[in-house]
């Protein structure tokens, strides 16, 4: 199935220029995010660490950006069909507020064993929730149909122009912040937001490194990007869910091939123990996701040659139930 062009997708291109124009258009919605160092840290990696406080904007993560500035770009008459799209994390809550923020009716499908805090937390900023299915492919196919029937926008959670530029818009801001950052460490599930960036920074600085990273259980972008071919189906079990993304986009693997110059992986323990390090060292909560940038740094300091690291804190909605499971594997990446 060709997604992007069911999608609707085909067309527009992203560019510097793109992620500039919706810089400026966000900049009353979304939230300025932090960036913060740590003098710890620094003293550990012998580099200056710079956390794009992701997890502290509006719904508890990047994706906000994405969706408002989609949603932005809607003519009178989409706007009145309404947005679908499916998922079961960040996006969903993403959408929800940017719809509301933006006076737009959305429909999100969700698989039937997600968790009900993050139901209710899409349903509080708006949204129709549908539940349907015990998969996020199940919900998905489904809204997909929805869609034919309503002919509302589908608001796709990263094979998106539109999406990818307004997660591009964190690298401009971070560089109005700190221009002296040479480096950025950014999580990969399907693409979307290291593409924004990737394109964002070269087009402020064309020798700014970007380097993703992915969790070792499910790391499709990384071994597309070097060319292996995986000996074992990909698990999606890992404590980053909001990465596990079984492919990346039709639109974002061309843009991660062009701009982006390496892709590492991390363990479950390594993410596991990144967590547990900011939140006794920064006081900072991070979801597995989030973390896994930072994961990186520690896991790969020697083969990050940079002075000034950017590092994506994408995410801080994580499920309070899972911090004895981040004990025991933190423990076990420790011992």
């Amino acid at each position: 199935m060709d997604l992007a062009r069911e999608c609707g997708l085909i067309g527009d291109l992203l560019t510097g220029e793109k992620i500039y124009k919706a810089l400026e258009r966000l900049k009353p919605i979304v939230h300025r995010t932090p960036l913060i160092t740590s003098e710890t840290t620094n003293r550990i990696v012998n580099k200056k660490v710079y956390f794009k406080m992701e997890n502290q904007q509006k719904t508890g993560a990047f994706k906000f950006r994405g969706a408002t500035f989609k949603l932005m770009q809607l003519t009178n008459e989409q706007l009145e069909k309404g947005v679908i799209t499916a998922s079961a994390g960040n996006h969903a809550q993403g959408v929800a507020y940017a719809s509301r923020k933006l006076g737009v009716k959305a429909t999100i499908y969700m698989p039937e064993k997600t968790p009900h805090s993050k139901i209710e937390a899409t349903q509080n900023y708006g949204a129709e929730v549908v539940l349907v299915g015990s998969s996020f492919q199940e919900a998905y196919e489904a809204s997909m149909e929805r869609q034919k029937e309503t002919g509302a926008t589908y608001v796709h959670p990263f094979d998106d122009y539109d999406v990818m530029a307004g997660q591009g818009t964190i690298a401009m801001e971070v560089l109005r912040q700190e221009d002296r950052i040479d480096t950025f460490l950014v999580p990969i599930g399907g693409g979307g937001l290291i593409s924004g960036i990737a394109v964002a920074a070269k087009h402020v600085n064309k020798n700014i490194r970007i380097i993703g990273v992915q969790a070792e259980r499910i790391s499709a972008s990384y071994n597309s990007f070097h060319h292996i071919k995986p000996t074992k189906p990909l698990r999606a079990d890992t404590i980053a869910e909001g990465i596990a993304v079984k492919n990346p986009g039709e639109l974002t693997l061309p843009l991660i091939k062009q701009y982006v110059d390496d892709i590492v992986t991390v363990t479950e323990e390594e993410i596991a123990s990144a967590i547990l390090y900011m939140l006794e060292r920064n006081k900072t909560l991070m979801e597995g996701a989030g973390a896994a940038a930072l994961a990186a740094l520690f896991a790969h300091n020697d083969y990050i040659k940079s002075r000034h690291c950017g590092v994506i804190v994408s995410g801080g909605n994580f499920d309070i139930d899972k911090i004895p499971l981040i004990q025991q594997l933190a423990n076990k990446h420790s011992a």
